[in-house]
């Protein structure tokens, strides 16, 4: 297995500053990781560093909370897009979830799916399961789908807790075997990686892809 495949390098703190960037990247490059994770700022900056090598971009949109405006959204992919972003990592609307107002919460993923096929990117859909049951878990998952979303994703590490395994079982079980999973969130070694690969997932976020990568080659 090349676990360095599945990775998404990802660096996304408030008080990265453009050498932070710029390691990553290196990073990526030198494991050939399948993508870097950055805030849609950083994508320029990535887009430069990475120039030559076939790491991919992944930007985060509407970060961290989801509860912006489906218009500013819309906007920050195009820009996002527009500099380089190939992958769009958003976050759904929580609240929208939570209140059972599906269409709408169907429409906000949408309209960001339809920004950023216009540019040949994909979009996965961050359903922060820490705040979510599992029937929360099953709807986001079906209305991600739905909007024709590339993946869904567990967590942005910023809520209240990660990916679990249990979680990522059903976001597979619910999807089927044609749309993505991506684990994020609190996994910070191989053994972790192997779980929720096992699980189901098809690309990791995290900020421990070296860490990972070393290990595997000792395992």
């Amino acid at each position: 297995m090349e676990i360095n495949k599945y990775i998404d390098h990802t660096l996304l703190k408030a008080v990265a500053t453009e050498s932070d960037i710029e390691k990553l990247c290196e990073e990526a490059k030198e494991y050939d990781f399948y993508a870097v994770c950055v805030n849609s700022h950083y994508v320029p900056l990535a887009k430069r560093c990475l120039s030559g090598s076939d790491v991919r971009i992944a930007s985060v949109i509407g970060f961290p909370l989801g509860a912006m405006s489906t218009e500013a959204k819309v906007q920050e992919t195009i820009d996002a897009c527009k500099n380089g972003a190939d992958e769009i990592d958003m976050v759904i609307n929580i609240g929208l979830l939570k209140d059972q107002k599906y269409s709408e919460c169907k429409n906000d993923i949408k309209a960001v799916v339809d920004a950023a096929n216009a540019y040949n990117s994909i979009v996965k859909v961050i359903i922060e399961t820490c705040y979510l049951d599992e029937d929360e878990i099953v709807k986001s998952c079906e209305l991600s789908k739905a909007a024709e979303a590339a993946f869904v994703k567990t967590s942005t590490g910023f809520g209240t807790g990660g990916a679990k395994p249990e979680h990522v079982k059903l976001m597979r079980a619910t999807v089927g075997p044609d749309m993505g999973v991506k684990a994020s969130g609190g996994i910070r070694d191989y053994a972790a990686a192997i779980e929720m690969i096992d699980a189901g997932a098809n690309r990791l976020g995290v900020s421990a892809g070296v860490e990972i990568v070393r290990e595997a080659s000792e395992a």
